[in-house]
């Protein structure tokens, strides 16, 4: 991977372990400055303390929030924007499958708060922060279904597998929407798949099993983060399983509606974060199923 030489930084949510924390340890192994998010401060002062060894007389800078809430999503992106004036690269890492309750404070979906809403939130609010020549990495899947609006607003309720497809394929629809809506004004916005079960908490809590090495996650964020081959690659999604740039699967059996279909669910997360509930459908001008594909769960 070629890359630049400038030391950049780089924010990453879900940061205090599995594939943020070997991104955030391989990104400081190359001089870069990182800013570490996590829900737990606990987690955070752990995580802060075993990268603490790779650091060179740089304060390293950890930002608490729960992602689950807009308004602690708010207070991250205005702690980040107040303290630093430039962010070259936002990675929204954090993710959830299996809750324990599915329903926030503020009554929607959990998986599609953190999942989809919480990186749109955050986004928009730090693109001022990045120029032209920043990224923003969104952590995609390869298990991508229909999106439900419905579902995104809490109803119907879906179990963890549903609901984690579904919210995948939202995060996915909206990143390549922001490109092109951004156009050469803002960030490249890439949607990756870091690989199929890699051995995070998430894998091992969903299947009981250790997953594969989550370097290979770590190595492709990496990539898309410094490496040139992702420089003009915004509004693409990356499929590390297959090790090259995909057609999203709502691109690829509807390119027809594709575009229409991004926009309406753009549109919704702007009415919900507007109102600061749950939108009524019938103010969303759209069907209730936002993206109509078939495709089978494939495994994250």
């Amino acid at each position: 991977m070629k890359e630049t030489d400038m030391s950049k930084r780089i924010l990453i949510t879900g940061a205090t372990s599995g594939i943020g924390l070997e991104t955030a340890r391989m990104l400081l192994s190359r001089g870069h400055e990182v800013l570490l998010h996590g829900r737990s401060a606990s987690k955070l002062a752990s995580a802060k303390q075993s990268l603490n060894i790779q650091l060179t007389g740089t304060e390293l800078k950890t930002y608490a929030a729960d992602l689950s809430r807009l308004s602690e999503v708010e207070s991250l992106a205005a702690a980040v924007s107040e303290q630093h004036g430039v962010i070259d690269i936002l990675i929204n890492n954090a993710g959830v499958f299996t809750v324990s309750s599915p329903v926030t404070e503020d009554g929607l979906d959990v998986r599609f708060m953190v999942n989809t809403i919480a990186p749109w939130l955050l986004t928009q609010r730090l693109l001022p922060t990045l120029n032209r020549n920043g990224r923003v990495i969104n952590l995609s899947s390869a298990a991508q279904a229909p999106v439900d609006l419905g579902a995104l607003a809490g109803t119907p309720r879906l179990d963890d597998s549903q609901a984690y497809a579904q919210s995948k394929l939202a995060l996915t629809m909206w990143s390549r929407h922001l490109a092109l809506e951004l156009g050469n004004d803002g960030p490249a916005i890439i949607a990756v798949n870091p690989g199929s079960f890699l051995g995070s908490k998430m894998v091992k809590e969903a299947y009981g099993a250790d997953g594969k090495d989550l370097a290979i996650g770590a190595r492709i964020l990496t990539r898309a983060a410094l490496g040139e081959e992702f420089a003009n690659a915004t509004g693409m999604y990356f499929d590390n399983d297959s090790e090259r740039f995909a057609p999203p699967i709502w691109m690829a059996l509807m390119p027809a509606n594709a575009r229409k279909s991004s926009r309406r669910l753009n549109q919704y997360c702007r009415q919900l974060l507007t109102t600061r509930r749950p939108v009524s459908l019938n103010k969303v001008r759209s069907s209730r199923t936002v993206a109509h594909m078939r495709a089978a769960p494939i495994p994250f």
